[in-house]
């Protein structure tokens, strides 16, 4: 019982504030709060449990588990005579830090100021949306629009030898080519000009190459192919879905304007050695032949104009003569001509229509017509007609946001005059990125207040809280450093568990300012409840530290698994956490041994009595 009286306060304030750091993650938008919303909600649920399991369940264990230390073994004396030499090494190198307070918080400091210059310099990759690839992958070949599916397919068949010469055994499962339809991130495209083909990975091993890799390989032969009039590839990743790095809605009203700017932008992103795989959704139609009645030749004829239109019509489409219902539906009645077989849209010009002095005339000879594409469809964005321009970024080159200024910044200054009618729509992943930094800033304010207002709430003042938040930016401190050797990217998902490292970091201050206060009111001085304090908690903080860190240990690491979506999660934890213990152990008493004082005199001030007067 004493001793549930003595961390009962604290350790449910730790508990609470890691609580009020993951919890305002479950109000995160979009598609990272949607792919993370389970993590907080089960780490809240477990620290819950937790909490019961402490002060309920465990007092009940350890008082029929008997345990009694009045004989302790060869372990347990080895445990004591440790604790004991690592109790005095850290108090003794505390003494020596609170001699030297100036030097102590300029190294704390520098190793701050040094973790933002990491950051500034660029010496740690951006990577927004870091996310594993799947084995596999595909090569889109887009033929001209005329082009028949045995073209198309013919042409797959090659892309297929092409790509098989770059693969071994080791890597590749399956390749398979087809013709007709296109798979794409958002919706598959049909036709007769569009191919594809698939590339089936096995497995990735240490003597197998990568998605990246592979994709390096092929790609300067793929390109090189004649005959397509376009050929990208598509790299699936895995964790929350997202568009391209660069995805662009040029609108506007003219169609031919739009288009104009369409290809302008793209001849620009073409420029740009770290960007490739350019597309647009514009997707253009087939061949068409326009005709016009030639009067002057029809009347020359002496044939009537609406018979001539009325012919053309009948051979291609026919003519709505009746309709009818049937089964409550309205169906129409078509005639037109005998149905033929055309291999080329030019023959149907070389129809003869009857002359009325019994000769014939070809049927290109009394109209006037024009060859040329027609539009594959007409998209809209907020009521307005649009062409989505989108690309990829090469690996470990520029990150998103980067780009999509490089390209704002050429439409300013190069574009905008020649098509002063059309405004960009930037969307995809930039979009995304944009929305989930701004919610992931506003969640965590939040969550530092909540947090300040149960440690104001448990210690019952305005200063502490802010002394035990001070272990915040040591936190990130550790962060930078832990990107920084292992190589992995700053990431929206490292920084989701930046703010949830935020709850965590702060336990080790609470519990050492709590023991500092239970020997304040028991009549020490600062300097020795000081003192005690840190000697007195430093076991259990480290203790509580290296089993947070050893849990997550082989994720960060990557000994199970390198993974970018949970690896950089992990190390930011798990680095962060280390750094802050660390930090905690000296900072936090320094500040306490400075500040406390003055806070200490204001209290004792307050319970002096009022000497009583005699009447």
């Amino acid at each position: 019982m004493a001793s549930l009286e003595e961390v009962g306060r604290p350790v449910t304030s730790a508990v609470l504030t890691t609580m009020a750091a993951f919890m305002p993650l479950m109000l995160l938008p979009g598609i990272l709060g949607d792919f993370m919303r389970v993590i907080p909600m089960v780490v809240t649920i477990a620290l819950a449990i937790s909490l019961v399991e402490a002060f309920w369940m465990l007092p009940v264990h350890v008082s029929v588990a008997r345990v009694n230390f009045a004989n302790p073994g060869r372990m347990q004396r080895f445990r004591v005579r440790m604790t004991h030499r690592i109790q005095i090494a850290y108090v003794r190198t505390l003494i020596k830090a609170m001699r030297r307070p100036v030097l102590t918080f300029g190294l704390i400091g520098l190793l701050f100021a040094s973790a933002m210059g990491a950051l500034g310099a660029g010496l740690i990759k951006l990577d927004f949306f870091a996310s594993d690839p799947l084995r596999l992958f595909y090569v889109n070949i887009e033929m001209a629009p005329q082009s028949s599916l045995s073209t198309t397919l013919e042409k797959v068949r090659q892309m297929e030898k092409l790509v098989r010469k770059h693969l071994k055994d080791e890597d590749v499962r399956v390749v398979v080519g087809y013709a007709g339809q296109q798979f794409t991130e958002t919706a598959p495209m049909f036709g007769s000009q569009y191919g594809q083909v698939l590339v089936g990975l096995k497995p990735k091993t240490e003597q197998n190459r990568s998605v990246d890799e592979l994709l390096a390989a092929v790609r300067e032969d793929a390109l090189a192919l004649p005959g397509p009039i376009n050929t990208t590839f598509l790299r699936l990743a895995g964790g929350p879905p997202v568009s391209k790095p660069i995805s662009i809605k040029v609108r506007g009203d003219e169609y031919s304007e739009i288009r104009a700017a369409a290809d302008a932008l793209k001849s620009y992103l073409a420029s740009v050695p770290e960007i490739t795989d350019i597309s647009d959704d514009a997707g253009g139609g087939r061949m068409t032949l326009s005709l016009t009645a030639d009067y002057d030749a029809i009347t020359q004829a002496g044939l009537n104009p609406m018979e001539v239109i009325r012919t053309a019509q009948l051979l291609v489409d026919g003519e709505v003569v009746a309709d009818m219902q049937h089964d409550g539906e309205e169906v129409e009645i078509r005639v037109r001509a005998k149905p033929q077989t055309y291999s080329n849209v030019d023959q149907l010009l070389s129809f003869e229509l009857p002359l009325p002095d019994g000769g014939r005339m070809l049927l290109s000879k009394l109209v006037k017509f024009e060859r040329h594409q027609a539009l594959g469809n007409i998209r809209h964005y907020n009521f307005r007609r649009a062409i989505t321009v989108e690309a990829d970024l090469l690996p470990d080159t520029i990150d998103t946001v980067t780009a999509n200024d490089q390209v704002v910044n050429h439409w300013n200054t190069a574009l905008q005059s020649q098509f002063p009618n059309l405004d960009l729509d930037f969307s995809g992943e930039l979009d995304d990125i944009q929305e989930s930094m701004d919610a992931i800033g506003v969640l965590f304010l939040f969550g530092i207040g909540l947090m300040y207002l149960i440690l104001g709430t448990q210690f019952a003042s305005y200063f502490q809280p802010l002394m035990i938040l001070m272990t915040i930016p040591m936190a990130f401190t550790g962060v930078v450093m832990g990107l920084l050797i292992t190589q992995n990217p700053l990431s929206l998902f490292t920084m989701y568990g930046v703010v949830a490292l935020a709850g965590i970091a702060v336990n080790a201050a609470i519990v050492l300012i709590s023991a500092g206060n239970q020997r304040l009111e028991k009549g020490m001085s600062v300097k020795h409840a000081t003192l005690y304090a840190a000697r007195r908690r430093v076991i259990p903080i480290l203790i509580t530290s290296l089993t947070t860190i050893a849990g997550l240990f082989s994720l960060a690491t990557g000994l199970g698994g390198h993974s970018l979506i949970w690896g950089p999660v992990a190390t930011a934890i798990v680095s962060g956490l280390a750094f802050s213990t660390i930090l905690t152990l000296f900072l936090i008493p320094m500040l306490y041994r400075i500040f406390m004082p003055y806070s200490h005199k204001s209290q004792q001030s307050e319970k002096i009595p009022e000497p009583e007067t005699s009447a």
